[in-house]
């Protein structure tokens, strides 16, 4: 069981980012060419030159011995989730003290891990890959590829609930110039099962399921034997290429 804890009062809208300590894309290439195909996930700084991108596809390619028509693709694939990511740069969200439901469902090699909790999606000081390496350590899931994994899984759903939320901060303006505004429907679960934080919990400081839902919220862990692939396979799941610097973070922990 998890408790999200939240701080201080904070501004109703920023600056689109991600609602993270770190201000980092989730990034996930998944490349195929002539039967061999390279999977990755990882974690990308938006203010790193392009130049960073086209180094770190050529070292990639070199160091897993791929052959180098890989290159052109995983860089079209990065720099095009790097693009959208940065079109929303510049434009408002709403941040407010509000929780929502992550799920996590991934197989990593040989561990499958399925999880949900909630998190406050108003707390700039979150951060994934603390709170993965936490879980990881209490599951005693020893595979250093499954934190990593955990922490892009959440940021793609975060990044997901952001950029919906400037679309309907983008709504919201037009409508107040007196124009008609584009209908606007998510089709994010997160952001669909969204509760207000202090309607539900009052003015206490953190949430806290209550424990007769307490199997709801409970991971599961399974390790699963090896599968044969037809095709010749590069796995590089989830390592992360960068990572943020260690600091105390007491906005998760677990009961």
């Amino acid at each position: 069981m998890k408790t999200v804890s939240l701080g201080a009062s904070r501004p109703s809208t920023v600056n689109f980012r991600m609602p993270t300590r770190d201000n980092l894309v989730p990034i996930r290439v998944d490349v195929e060419v002539d039967g061999q195909r390279y999977r990755d996930a990882f974690t990308w700084n938006p203010r790193d030159p392009d130049s960073e991108i086209i180094s770190f596809a050529k070292r990639t390619a070199k160091d897993l011995k791929l052959p180098a028509n890989f290159v052109p693709q995983m860089l079209q694939s990065i720099q095009g989730q790097l693009a959208e990511f940065r079109s929303y740069e510049g434009q408002e969200m709403q941040i407010k003290e509000k929780i929502v439901p992550l799920k996590i469902d991934l197989r990593v090699n040989n561990t499958v891990i399925r999880d949900q909790f909630l998190w406050d999606i108003g707390n700039l000081d979150s951060d994934p890959e603390e709170f993965a390496r936490t879980l990881c350590d209490d599951l005693n899931i020893t595979d250093p590829e499954v934190g990593p994994a955990i922490a892009v899984s959440i940021r793609e759903q975060l990044y997901e609930i952001a950029s919906q939320s400037v679309s309907v901060m983008r709504e919201k303006q037009m409508s107040k110039k007196g124009r008609r505004a584009p209908e606007f429907s998510s089709n994010s679960k997160a952001v669909n099962n969204a509760v207000d934080l202090f309607k539900y919990f009052g003015s206490k400081g953190s949430v806290i399921r209550k424990r007769k839902e307490w199997y709801l919220y409970e991971p599961v862990v399974d390790v699963v034997a090896s599968e044969e692939d037809g095709k010749e396979e590069v796995n590089n799941s989830s390592r992360p290429k960068k990572r943020a610097e260690e600091e105390k973070v007491a906005s998760l922990q677990s009961l």
